[in-house]
Parts: structure tokens; C-alpha cells; sequence
């Protein structure tokens, strides 16, 4: 071949493999495929960024000392924040609300009968441990918002306190009424348990950490290891927060310093019984004190005793008085300015207040935004700008009751629903696997960044590594299949319990919870052991997983921010309805199911032994069996639904034709204006029957939960409660708001059919 016709060859092969490079650029939803590329590139050198020494440098600022609200640490963080923000080139500024917070003057737990006993209720100083010892900073142990009490009672154990532990004490003849109940960390948020105990006539609570759950029982103890000791005690809010988060005295308001404000006696979210936390070093003598029945087996914990129920012989003094003094908390708002969208606000956010040091939780997420927030100050510097404007949030008072973040939220509502296009929170990190939990209009998009994050220690995308887990631990067969054929992981519904709870249950605002975690061990929650001793010898001490979530979550926020069609994705919200819906009609035939049974077992006299062999037995009284609930308004909703999916994705299918370059040439303003308000139709303006404040009709923190979501709660806890009329009028309700949903969808896909023709 002649030596030109060779240079020809050899230029043009170069370029068929330079173009076949570009062609297989991964595709990116919501993105052209020059987008994509153009994304990509500066998704690489975005992910180069974030630095593990930089995070572990912050860490050790940030923890230093104990930084709980209203104290001076907290505030000297929040302007060491705001600098760091300011410094990296973006436009911060702090905002300040005033709210409630209490905390105790007295605190006393005395065993008076049939031994005496003083509980110490203080954690000690550990001389490896350089930060364990500066109590004149530390908050007590105790639980805020539980009321002051003084009263004195016969102790009864009841398990982890949710409300199938009293129905089993009932079972077995034990009451609560008048006694002060024991309950063991676990099952439920902790707010729950003082909550079932009021309800069931108890006059004062006590929440213990046992050791099976939070000890010895899983893995050595701090110092030797990394699980909770003997005198290690979880503080924690007891707040009613599936009433209401935030401030107890502006429910619905931002908490400015001119805010009308709630008298405290009619505020709704403080316990009706005074609580305390213990450890298990003075949780044990209680528990020893008591007779009457042995406790089921699933009830006993590792303690060296045998477990039994009272009530009695031990009689307990529990005294708690609190001052209830207003304190100032502080927001970090930090801006970067949309290109193309200002209006289209992706909003970043973790808290930065502790209990004490606090260098778990929540420092370990906080080091990631922060390298996040560099990162995007980096690669602004060197010429990216995203189309929509991105918001980075460092929340104060998330621990008392997400009150930062809550205020902040009902502060900017208005501004909010009309700009909010998602939500992405962090809150505690560690060593493990990504956890994605949120919206399910988001399941394909987070999907398609944890394919693009690598696992720093199995060299395996963290996708892939999530996938493997859940393989392993699926418990069916099916289940097992679907892992391995399903395109998208699942991914979990959201509760409450961190600062995403404003934004996704009341504002309607598409919503993530993000993190690593599951190799690391635990038991120096909410103690003055949470510190970066703690987190540096037993947890991530390399900042490899911080680094990996500094990555996620920071990938997403780009895609969200510089996306030409907002990648929502209706299939998921889809699927995970038909699920809830199934469960629904479950739920409700196994209730009438165990209303026969019980009926049953009344008429023929099979009855549980109660604690005292004297009684006589009392059948209980038969319930009237249930009506079939017609399910129908949520079913053809579904069909709907359907319809308007399958639409939108037609739609969307089309984008990809030609390269996806219809999307570089679609004027796309009007398709996300309705994305964004797809999230908003899932909400009702009067929220939840009894709670208000929670809007939204598909997820919500249970009543009885605290933490744990109930998906379509209007519905589900009305079954839970046997309240027929109410699940009845509530499948109307839900119903409405999937049809509204499904119009809202149908013309989004719509209007993407016009954009692209």
C-alpha cells in the first residue's frame, strides 16, 4: 500500500474509532447524547475532587467538642461553615429562627423497692478516649420534650413498648395502668414508646439499651470495639413528630423571632408522661427487681437475669425538671446560581448539630457535602455552570426534631412548591453499601448514578455491590429472580426520622435519603463516644465511604441540575403502587381473618393464661367482622395511572431517536414545569386525618412508627386500626389523588409528544 494511501487508511480508521468512542458514551436520562458526553466529562472531573484527608480534617474540627443547639460550639461551626462555603465561591449567608428546646435542671431514677438502688445516669470518661471527658459541654442524658414529672410506681417491663406488646401483656393479664414501663431500645423511633405507655395508663417511662440489641451480645464493647458499653446511654428527642416536626411552638410557621407562638400548654408534640434514657448498667438492678410471669422468649434480652414482667415487687422514683428556654439555631444556606433555569431549585442538605460530639452523626455526612460543595467550586472555576440553580443546605437542630430544616421549609414553602424540583439528604455515613431510599419518580435516575460510583474497596460499581447483597439476602425465590432480571434496584419508601421530612411529606418536593453503611459496627449512638476516637478506629477511618458519598450524591445533584429533560421516571411510582395496593387488600383480608379467629376461639373458650392463676377467665367480648372495603376508586386509578405511564414513556422512547439529539432540539420548559408538579399531586391540602402538617398520601412516618414510613397511610393505619368507615372514606380520598396524579403525567406526556414534533 503506498505510503499516503496508508497515512489515508490509518487517519480515517482513527477517526471510525473516534466516532465510535462518542457513540458509545453511556446514555444519561434526560440527557442529548452530546449532553451526555459533555456531562460525563465534567462528572470525571468532578469525582476526582473530593479528598479523604481534607474530610478527615474537617471531621476533627467539626467534633471537637460537644455542638448541640445552643451551645457556643454549635454556632462557631456554623460560621466555620459558612467561610468554607464563601471561600469555595459560593453565595452563603445564614439564617436564624428561634425555637424551643429543653433541657433538664433534675434527673433521678431510684429503686426503692425491694432493694435500693441510685442510677448514675452519667456516662464516664474513658482515658483512650480524648473527647469522652468534657462534661461541663455535654448535654445529660435525658430525652427532650418529655414533660418534668415526679412520681413513683411500680415498674412493669414491656419489651420494646409498640402497641403488639401490650396486646400480648394484655394477653397474659398484665397491666401498665399506674406503673412506670420499662422498654428496651428498638422496633419503633423512641417517641413511641412513651406515647403507647401514656395510652395504656402508664405514669412514667424509662427506654433502656439492651445489650442483645446495642452491647456485648453483638461484637466487644467501646474501647476494645466499637459496641455500645455499660454505661453508654442513647440520648434522643421523645417529640411526637408524626404529629408534627419542628418547633412544638410554630407548627406550620417558620420560627422567626416574630412568629405567633403556641402556649406550652397546648402544644400537641411533648409526651403526656415523663421519660428518661438508661444505660444497661443501671437498667439491669430495675429489671431484676421484678416478678410475676417470665417473659416470652422473643421479649428477653442479654442480660445476666431472668427476665420477668412485674408489675412488682420493684417499685421505682423517676423526677425529671426542665428549664424551657427558647435557643437560636443556624441554617448554612449556600448557593450556585442556574444558567439556563435559575427558577429550578435542586436542593443539597445535612445536618451539622449533635447530642454531643456528634462525629458520626451527622459529622461523617457533613464532610461529604462539604466536599461536594468544593468540588462544584472547582470545576465552576473552571467553566461549568449548571442550568438550574443548586441549593447546599447545612441544617442546625436536626437531632431535638429536624427543626432547621423544617423551618427553613415552612419559611420558604410558597417559594418552594414553585421552584423545589428535588431534595437530596445525607445524614449519618459509614463503610458498606449505598442505601437509597426516597421518591420513587427518582428510582431510575439514582439507579443510573450508583452504576457510575465505584465501590472503593471491591473495585465493583456500588450498584452492582447492593445488588449482590440483596441477592444473598433475599428470603424467595421470586424475589432472588427479580433482583437479577429487574433493570433498577428498588427502592425503599421514606418515613421520617431526618431532614428530608419537610420537603417530601409536607411540600410534595420528589425526595432521597443517601448513605453507606452495614460493615461498620454500632453502639455509640446519640453518646459522648460518637466522636472521631470512635469514628477513626472503628467505622470509616480512611474516609474511603465518605469520599464514595461525596461522589453519589454530588453525581446526582449534577444530573438533576444540568438534566435538559428533569429525569423523573414514572415506572417505579408505578410499581411500587401496584405493590402498596397489594398489600392493602392483603392487609385487609388477614384483619377480618384474625377477627374470625379470635371470635372462634372466644365461643370455644380457648383463652391465654393470665399472670395470676386465681383469676377467672373472661371471654372476651366477639368484634363484629368487617366489611369487604371496596377498593375500586383505587384500582381504577391504577389503570389510569397505567395509561398515563405508558404514554409518557412512548414519549420519551422518542427523544432517544437520532442520537437523543431531539432533546437538544425540544423546548422542554413546559415538559418540566409539569414534572415538577408530579410530586405536588400526590399531596392534599388538609393532609392526613389527624395530621395535617403531613401532606402527602402516599408515604408518611407511622402514627405508631415514628420513623418507619406507611405507605398510603390514609388507608393502611385505618385498616391497621379497624376504622372501616375511615379506610373507606380514605381509598375515596387516595383514589382522587392518583386520578389527578395520572392527568398530571398523561400530560406531561403530552406536551413531550409536542416538544419533540
Amino acid at each position: 500500500m503506498p505510503r499516503f494511501a496508508l497515512l489515508v487508511f490509518f487517519c480515517t480508521l482513527g477517526l471510525i474509532v473516534m466516532a465510535a468512542s462518542i457513540d458509545e458514551v453511556p446514555a444519561i436520562a434526560g440527557f442529548s447524547k452530546n449532553s451526555a458526553r459533555i456531562q460525563r466529562e465534567w462528572e470525571q472531573k468532578f469525582r476526582a475532587i473530593p479528598s479523604t484527608e481534607n474530610m478527615r480534617e474537617y471531621m476533627k474540627r467539626l467534633s471537637a467538642r460537644p455542638h448541640h443547639v445552643g451551645s457556643p460550639y454549635d454556632k462557631e461551626n456554623a460560621d466555620w461553615i459558612l467561610s468554607r462555603f464563601k471561600e469555595w465561591g459560593l453565595d452563603a449567608h445564614i439564617e436564624t429562627f428561634e425555637v424551643l428546646f429543653p433541657a433538664p435542671q433534675e434527673r433521678g431514677v431510684e429503686l426503692l423497692e425491694p432493694t435500693k438502688f441510685v442510677a448514675k445516669l452519667q456516662e464516664p470518661r474513658l482515658p483512650e478516649d480524648p473527647t469522652s471527658g468534657q462534661y461541663s459541654e455535654q448535654l445529660p442524658t435525658y430525652n427532650a420534650y418529655s414533660i418534668d414529672g415526679d412520681v413513683t410506681a411500680p415498674l412493669v417491663y414491656v419489651n420494646y413498648g409498640v402497641p403488639e406488646d401490650y396486646e400480648q401483656l394484655e394477653r397474659l393479664g398484665v397491666s401498665a395502668k399506674g406503673a412506670i414501663a420499662i422498654a428496651r431500645y428498638g422496633k419503633s423511633w423512641r417517641g413511641i414508646k412513651p406515647k403507647v405507655a401514656a395510652e395504656h395508663g402508664a405514669v412514667g417511662c424509662l427506654i433502656y439499651s439492651d445489650p442483645r440489641d446495642d452491647g456485648y451480645f453483638e461484637g466487644d464493647v467501646f474501647p476494645s470495639g466499637a459496641w455500645r458499653p455499660k454505661d453508654g446511654v442513647q440520648r434522643g428527642s421523645v417529640m411526637d413528630m408524626p404529629t408534627y416536626p419542628g418547633d412544638p411552638l410554630t407548627p406550620g410557621v417558620g420560627a422567626t423571632p416574630g412568629a405567633r407562638r403556641l402556649d406550652l400548654k397546648n402544644v400537641q408534640t411533648l409526651t403526656k408522661i415523663p421519660v428518661l434514657p438508661l444505660s444497661y448498667g443501671d437498667a439491669q438492678p430495675l429489671l431484676q427487681a421484678l416478678s410475676g410471669p417470665v417473659a416470652p422468649e422473643s421479649w428477653r434480652g442479654a442480660l445476666p437475669i431472668t427476665y420477668h414482667l412485674g408489675p412488682g415487687p420493684g417499685k421505682v422514683h423517676l423526677k425529671l425538671k426542665s428549664n424551657w428556654d427558647r435557643k437560636a439555631i443556624y441554617d448554612i444556606i449556600a448557593k450556585i446560581p442556574g444558567s439556563a433555569y435559575p427558577n429550578e431549585w435542586v436542593i443539597r442538605g445535612n445536618h451539622h448539630d449533635a447530642w454531643v460530639n456528634g462525629a458520626q452523626d451527622p459529622i461523617s455526612g457533613l464532610v461529604a457535602l462539604l466536599e461536594e460543595a468544593r468540588a462544584l467550586g472547582e470545576i465552576s472555576k473552571a467553566g461549568w455552570k449548571p442550568k438550574r440553580t443548586i441549593i447546599y443546605c447545612a441544617w442546625d437542630g436536626e437531632e431535638p426534631g429536624l427543626l432547621g430544616s423544617t423551618e427553613w421549609a415552612e419559611e420558604h414553602a410558597d417559594e418552594l412548591r414553585q421552584h423545589g424540583v428535588a431534595y437530596i439528604n445525607s445524614d449519618s455515613n459509614s463503610r458498606g453499601y449505598l442505601s437509597a431510599t426516597g421518591s420513587h419518580t427518582l428510582e431510575k435516575m439514582i439507579n443510573e448514578v450508583a452504576r457510575d460510583i465505584q465501590d472503593p474497596e471491591k473495585q465493583i460499581s456500588v450498584w452492582k455491590r447492593s445488588q449482590l447483597l440483596q441477592i444473598a439476602r433475599a428470603k424467595e425465590p421470586e424475589e432472588r429472580e427479580e433482583l437479577r432480571e429487574r433493570a433498577d434496584l428498588r427502592i425503599g419508601a421514606l418515613g421520617s426520622g431526618s431532614d428530608y421530612t419537610a420537603f417530601l411529606d409536607h411540600l410534595g418536593i420528589a425526595s432521597l435519603n443517601l448513605g453507606y453503611g452495614g460493615e461498620a459496627g454500632g453502639g455509640i449512638y446519640h453518646s459522648i463516644y460518637d466522636d472521631f476516637y470512635w469514628y477513626s478506629h472503628f467505622d470509616d477511618p480512611d474516609m474511603l465511604y465518605g469520599r464514595a458519598l461525596a461522589q453519589t450524591a454530588g453525581t446526582a445533584v449534577l444530573r438533576l441540575a444540568d438534566a435538559e429533560l428533569l429525569p423523573y421516571d414514572f415506572a417505579g411510582l408505578r410499581d411500587a403502587l401496584r405493590k402498596y395496593m397489594s398489600e392493602l387488600e392483603k392487609l385487609a383480608h388477614d384483619q377480618r381473618e384474625e377477627i374470625r379467629e379470635r371470635n372462634k376461639e372466644a365461643e370455644e373458650g380457648v383463652f391465654t393464661a393470665t399472670s395470676d392463676p386465681k383469676k377467672t377467665f373472661v371471654p372476651p367480648a366477639p368484634q363484629d367482622v368487617p366489611p369487604y372495603l371496596n377498593f375500586a376508586p383505587l384500582r381504577n386509578a391504577l389503570d389510569a395511572l397505567e395509561r398515563s405511564v405508558e404514554r409518557f414513556h412512548k414519549a420519551l422512547a422518542t427523544t432517544q431517536k437520532d442520537g437523543g439529539e431531539v432533546l437538544a432540539r425540544a423546548s422542554l420548559e413546559t415538559v418540566n414545569q409539569k414534572l415538577l408538579l408530579s410530586e405536588r399531586t400526590l399531596t392534599r391540602p388538609e393532609g392526613l386525618p389527624g395530621r395535617p402538617w403531613f401532606k402527602h398520601q402516599v408515604y408518611a412516618p407511622g402514627f405508631y412508627t415514628g420513623y418507619g414510613v406507611k405507605t398510603i397511610p390514609a388507608v393502611r393505619e385505618a385498616i391497621e386500626q379497624k376504622q372501616w368507615k375511615e379506610a373507606d372514606a380514605a381509598i375515596v380520598r387516595v383514589g382522587k389523588v392518583l386520578q389527578d396524579e395520572a392527568a398530571v403525567i398523561d400530560s406531561a406526556g403530552a406536551e413531550l409528544e409536542r416538544a419533540i414534533h
